[in-house]
């Protein structure tokens, strides 16, 4: 026994190599890219461009060695056949399990010239791979040497899976401006093909061009199969302890069901892995699916009936009772003939039956053995999934529905509660979540009654003086709080209408913010702040600082530790943050939001007239100012709270001091004087319901709400 299963390894090795050529000892890439930086820090470029390249190359050489024996191995070390009728079952299962183990073993020992193991790296090793940091280096190291060309590769290869690294950003914008580099040179040297393929297949398709389309879909079907078995291949890596703290180690039978179920997960995680093009954070929903409904349409439209109903036929065992699908089938039947039954795809069918395959072993093992599952598709059989678990598969469904939707979907909840407004960004466009960004909350002639309010303030003396900014040198600050307004309407300094305006326009954004994040839930406010930033003309040379530093508004911001702490001084009881902008006139002196880090931008608002942006105050929206570097940008900075306890003061009184000049003077609030304003509105502002009124109040029928994204959480010290 022993000498035949000794002489059934030996052929097993002989056939796996001779699908291999040994290349060669092949360094382990950890130990080339941690030699490159070192090198990279040490100034030495040379030798740091050298050793990166060959952590690149033995990078890929490593996958490609693990998908090649992997195939090799399930070739060769096939689990095929059923048990013996008579024998142990352990020598049944278990030795197939040797043989592949084994197969695998030599199979990357030959190719590698090294123990699989030396090729283990870290997870942070991993990761900074798998975010072509590498290339983040090796930019810099290439420009050293004046290798333009293979620096300008390198960048944009960084850049095209990180677009928002603000460093890599100016760099690649330096790179646009120098004369000898060629627009060629900007290319991704980690580029998948299916994505390729599938955007420009997808452009045909938009364009009617559908001959072309189905030739570059098609193409980009194949890459994504290809792509996704390479993924699945490297999922069957070594074990990968979530809690290795764990006292109680599994048993055998324990130890090998969760490193299979580990390994299932990650193959059923591929789906998404492949439909996330580099640089996105969000999968394209259905993505193979879709290749197939786009197909069908394409098809038929050039006249090739037989292979829509392929693709139909195809599409259907993803969603089999999908009525427009089921009736295309039902016209190419007739079309076609009596005799012509449409087949999917072999290559949709094994996608499909393994995938479910899979999706049951999973189920199971979370039913008995506990863990949980994200089910990354949404084609999934309700029949599939245990009873028990169905609820929370609903939930999780109804969770990732609710993260992804549509400003269609939103507009279905109903209206702002006044009339004329846009909304003009929300957070599935500004990648990231509670955040949005409103237009036409005020007119042009509002905005410029503001901005007089800041230069009669200004003219006043210290309510409104031009200062020093905390955040910069290279600006000056000016702020204008509700109670300093008020003292100096009562002093006459300032018009009471302009006063009024800043309580009126603020409360307006208060009861849109409230509409839209907390509706049936009262937002306080927290600070009313009316301020002004201006550029220091004779101290923008050279500048590279920003206008207000990234932060938190109701957390201190640890980017190091990837930590945001509710703690003193920061202003921890902010749920709601907003901005209204008064002007554009100016250079810089953009909103921009960033991930934990600070640094990876993630989306960017241009102030204008009217617009609000509003966000969550928490760790999930940490944001800044670009640099004012010409001009004068005035906005109004507002925080909200739910607390009553820490509700603004200062409004309170403000208001109570308005209403009691509006009694003195028996005039209604919010009624201008006849006579009092006989400016006139710009003629470049669209037109909005009650433009009569300076503010309207007035409900939208039926405006009850908009949306009601996802709860979080919320500082900022202006």
């Amino acid at each position: 026994m022993a000498s035949l299963l000794g002489l059934s390894f030996l052929l097993l090795l002989l056939a796996a190599a001779a699908t291999t050529t040994s290349p060669g000892r092949l360094v382990p890439y950890d130990l080339l890219y941690a030699d490159g930086v070192r090198a990279y820090f040490a100034r030495d470029w040379a030798r740091a461009a050298e050793l990166l390249q060959r952590a690149i190359h033995s990078y890929a050489r490593l996958r490609a060695a693990r998908r090649s024996c992997r195939d090799a191995c399930r070739r060769d070390a096939a689990f095929l056949g059923g048990p013996p009728e008579s024998g142990p079952w352990e020598a049944a299962l278990f030795g197939r399990v040797l043989q592949r183990a084994d197969c695998l073993q030599h199979c990357l020992e030959h190719r590698l010239g090294s123990a699989p193991s030396t090729h283990r790296a870290s997870h942070i090793i991993r990761r900074d791979f798998e975010r072509r940091e590498p290339y983040n280096y090796l930019q810099v190291a290439f420009f050293q040497l004046k290798k333009l060309d293979q620096a300008v590769s390198a960048a944009h290869t960084f850049f095209v899976a990180n677009p928002q690294h603000l460093q890599m950003r100016e760099d690649i914008e330096k790179y646009r401006r120098m004369s000898g580099v060629k627009s060629d040179k900007f290319q991704d040297l980690e580029a998948m093909p299916h994505w390729e393929a599938y955007e420009a297949g997808v452009q045909h398709y938009n364009a009617d061009e559908y001959l072309q389309a189905v030739a570059r879909l098609e193409e980009s079907l194949q890459e994504a199969l290809s792509a996704l078995e390479e993924c699945r291949a490297l999922c069957e890596g070594p074990w990968e302890d979530e809690d290795s703290e764990e006292e109680m180690q599994p048993g055998l039978y324990e130890a090998i069901a969760a490193h299979y179920i580990q390994v299932l997960k990650c193959r059923q995680q591929c789906t998404l892995e492949i439909a996330t093009k580099p640089g996105r954070i969000s999968a394209t929903e259905d993505f193979i699916p879709s290749h197939l409904d786009l197909l069908q349409f394409a098809y038929d439209q050039v006249g090739n009936q037989a292979l829509a109903a392929e693709c139909a036929a195809s599409y259907l065992l993803f969603y089999p009772t999908d009525e427009a699908m089921l009736e295309k089938v039902k016209e190419y039947h007739t079309e076609l003939g009596e005799d012509s039954a449409a087949t999917a795809r072999e290559s949709i069918q094994h996608y499909v039956q393994r995938s479910l395959m899979e999706k049951k072993l999973i189920y199971y093992a979370v039913e008995h053995l506990g863990g949980t599952f994200n089910d990354p598709d949404l084609w999934t059989p309700e029949e599939l999934i245990p009873d028990n678990l169905k609820e929370k598969h609903r939930e999780d469904q109804e969770k990732q529905k609710q993260e992804t939707l549509d400003v269609e979907e939103r507009d279905k909840r109903g209206p702002l509660p006044f009339e004329g407004i846009d909304i003009t960004m929300d957070s599935q466009r500004m990648n990231g979540s509670q955040r949005v960004v409103f237009d036409r909350v005020l007119t042009e002639s509002e905005c410029k009654d503001l901005l007089r309010l800041t230069e009669a303030a200004g003219e006043a003396g210290a309510g409104s003086r031009a200062r020093r900014s905390p955040h910069t040198p290279h600006e000056r600050f000016e702020g204008l709080t509700l109670a300093r307004a008020m003292q100096l309407a009562q002093n006459g300094d300032v018009a009471w209408r302009d006063a009024r305006l800043l309580l009126q326009a603020s409360e307006k954004a208060r009861r849109i913010i409230q509409a839209y994040f907390t509706p049936g839930r009262k937002l306080h406010f927290s600070f009313t702040h009316l301020v002004c930033r201006s550029a220091a003309h004779e101290e923008q040379e050279g500048r590279l600082d920003l206008s207000h530093p990234v932060h938190a508004d109701n957390c201190l911001l640890d980017p190091e530790g990837q930590e945001c702490w509710k703690e003193p001084p920061a202003y921890v009881y902010r749920d709601y943050s907003g901005i209204l902008y008064l002007n554009d006139d100016f250079q810089g002196g953009g909103l921009f939001f960033t991930e934990m880090d600070t640094v990876t931008v993630t989306a960017e608002v241009q102030p204008k007239c009217g617009r609000l942006v509003a966000f969550s105050s928490g760790k999930e929206n940490p944001h800044g100012v670009w640099a004012v570097r010409r001009g004068r940008r005035c906005a109004v900075a507002l925080w909200y709270t739910h607390s009553q306890q820490h509700a603004e003061q200062e409004r309170v009184k403000a208001e109570e001091l308005m209403e009691q000049r509006a009694v003195h003077h028996d005039q209604p609030e919010g009624e201008e004087s006849p006579g009092a304003d006989h400016r006139s509105r710009s003629s470049s502002e669209p037109p909005v319901a009650n433009s009569g009124a300076r503010m309207s109040w007035r409900h939208k029928p039926g405006s009850g709400r908009t949306q009601q994204p996802k709860e979080l959480q919320a500082r900022d010290e202006l």
